[in-house]
């Protein structure tokens, strides 16, 4: 893959349609993607993680039902309309990659659905892997990837 590949971790997509620490420099990251400076990707997984995280704040009643539908709706349209732009890379799940998290879940004693950020990462070639858990942040350091963690 050529130019700049920068994948999200499910809780730095989360920061592009919740405002908390880190938006800022998601949104930054999103206006970088739409000029064309880098590539974003994340996971097919990551896609239901995301909708998981707004749904659980729905049912928790953190967000009302109209903004979990509006947050869900505007989520779902930004990832459809980047991908049709090339601008975002879905990185789907496949057996190498799965199989490469199962080796990164067992050295690092790690949930699948962590091990398979970096191993999709990984595939990918990605340039940086930006993510908001210190402790993935710490893994895929160790796995070679150029982390950066996002507060």
């Amino acid at each position: 893959m050529r130019g700049k590949v920068v994948y999200l971790d499910s809780s730095v997509v989360v920061k592009r349609y919740v405002e908390e620490s880190g938006s800022d420099q998601v949104r930054s990251l999103y206006v970088s993607a739409y000029n064309g400076l880098v590539k974003i990707a994340f996971s097919l997984w990551n896609v239901g993680e995301v909708l998981g995280v707004l749904d659980r704040s729905r049912a928790k009643g953190l967000i009302s039902i109209e903004d979990y539908q509006i947050t869900k709706t505007r989520f779902l349209s930004e990832t459809w309309r980047l991908t049709k732009l090339g601008c975002l890379l879905i990185v789907p799940i496949r057996l190498s990659t799965l199989k490469a998290s199962w080796r990164i879940v067992e050295k690092h004693h790690v949930y699948q659905a962590d091990a398979l950020q970096i191993a999709s990462a990984k595939a990918v070639n990605a340039s940086e892997f930006l993510v908001a858990d210190r402790k993935l942040h710490q893994i895929a350091l160790e796995e070679g990837l150029n982390s950066k963690y996002i507060e």
